[in-house]
């Protein structure tokens, strides 16, 4: 919660109670993925080599920056078990690690 507000130029400062755009509730993690994808103008295949991670990994993180930014619906029960299932595979096969599955299974809701 944003409770005051400064200009930098004047220095006036507004108090009360004020909510962050949906950008500001995504983590470091989240908004250095995002600006590497904006950087790589949305091209998954450079995104990839610039984070040096697999396809389903960007994905993945992709998927999860955009149900936290509420721009889908997110998932039915039976579709939230289907994603666990396969971060877990990813984890399994190598494609991601522990504290990358573990930030995807907390975004799954």
């Amino acid at each position: 919660m944003i409770t005051a507000l400064t200009c930098t130029k004047c220095g006036s400062e507004l108090n009360g109670r004020f909510e962050g755009c949906p950008f500001c509730a995504l983590n470091d993690s989240e908004k250095g993925f995002l600006n590497a994808f904006i950087r790589c103008r949305g091209n998954i295949k450079e995104v990839e080599r610039e984070l040096g991670i697999s396809y389903p990994t960007v994905r993945n993180r992709l998927d999860a920056i955009i149900v936290r930014l509420g721009l889908e619906a997110k998932g039915d029960a039976a579709a939230a078990k289907e994603e666990r299932k396969r971060v877990i595979a990813q984890l399994e096969s190598g494609e991601i690690s522990a504290a990358e599955a573990e930030e995807l299974l907390k975004n799954i809701k």
